[in-house]
């Protein structure tokens, strides 16, 4: 039983609460006997975890709460910009916790849990991400999940979001941008008046991002620009544009992120000497 109680737990991602292992048909002897054998480590009265069990998850347990917000969204495998705590929902009525190197979150969601439940739904980490973050960031982390599919569109309109950030999210949120890199560079335009159209094909190939008939903008992460071979297929791809009339504009990571100022007066000089436009020589 003891060995059933331990597969059990790393199936549910090695965290519950002892109330829902009771509900399983777990007794708290055989609960006992998993934590004297180091199976099983209780990390608060109530909550209990694998020894594999994910840092972050844990240390949530530990707290009486659950992981959200970008660590969340870390774990479902979206874009997320470096935190360096773990983000962690407890209830409102949380107090004298030990929450170092944890930033909590104490509002209520859209979807209704209970105390008990250790796992988010992608609805109430998308909430958090919005109430959380900078707008481009939670903006980005939302355009990932409609990229990977974790949430579509039609649903995240229909939530009622008590929240008006997350509100303009779901009207705005589109799944073109390619990276959360995208969704800065384009809300970066947008703030300045110029409208852009998302991954355009050229040439049988995607462009990142195209600002009136011919200027094209390319946006290098660090995932698939880091490799010799990366640096060759970019060069190929900007040489196929300029051969067919296009002036390529390609940012990084870090300017995209931390030299907006620069992005921002490259693109309004290259516009101010026409070369958004098809009729430009």
């Amino acid at each position: 039983m003891e060995l059933e109680f331990v597969t059990w737990l790393t199936r549910r991602g090695g965290v519950a609460h002892t109330s829902s292992a009771a509900a399983a048909g777990y007794t708290p002897r055989t609960i006992a006997a998993a934590v004297a054998a180091r199976k099983v480590e209780r990390v608060r009265r109530s909550w209990i975890v694998t020894p594999d069990c994910l840092a972050s998850r844990k240390r949530a347990a530990s707290v009486g709460g659950r992981v959200t917000c970008v660590s969340a969204a870390e774990h479902h495998g979206l874009w997320t910009p470096s935190s360096d705590d773990d983000h962690v929902w407890v209830p409102a009525s949380a107090s004298r916790l030990d929450a170092r190197g944890m930033l909590l979150h104490r509002a209520t969601a859209p979807v209704p849990m209970a105390r008990t439940d250790p796992f988010e739904p992608i609805v109430n980490v998308l909430f958090h991400v919005a109430r959380c973050l900078p707008p481009a960031d939670g903006l980005a982390v939302w355009e990932s999940a409609l990229r990977a599919k974790k949430v579509d569109a039609d649903t995240l309109t229909a939530v009622g979001w008590r929240s008006t950030r997350a509100a303009r999210f779901a009207r705005v949120a589109t799944f073109l941008s390619d990276s959360g890199l995208e969704t800065h560079f384009r809300e970066m335009m947008l703030a300045l008046g110029i409208r852009l159209r998302q991954q355009v094909w050229v040439d049988g190939h995607p462009v990142d991002a195209v600002i009136g008939e011919r200027l094209a903008v390319q946006l290098d992460g660090f995932a698939f620009h880091s490799s010799p071979a990366d640096r060759r297929r970019d060069l190929r791809q900007d040489a196929r544009l300029i051969l067919r009339g296009y002036t390529v504009l390609r940012f990084d990571y870090v300017q995209i992120l931390f030299e907006p100022d620069y992005v921002i007066d490259t693109v309004r000089l290259a516009m101010a000497q026409g070369r958004h436009l098809k009729t430009f020589v």
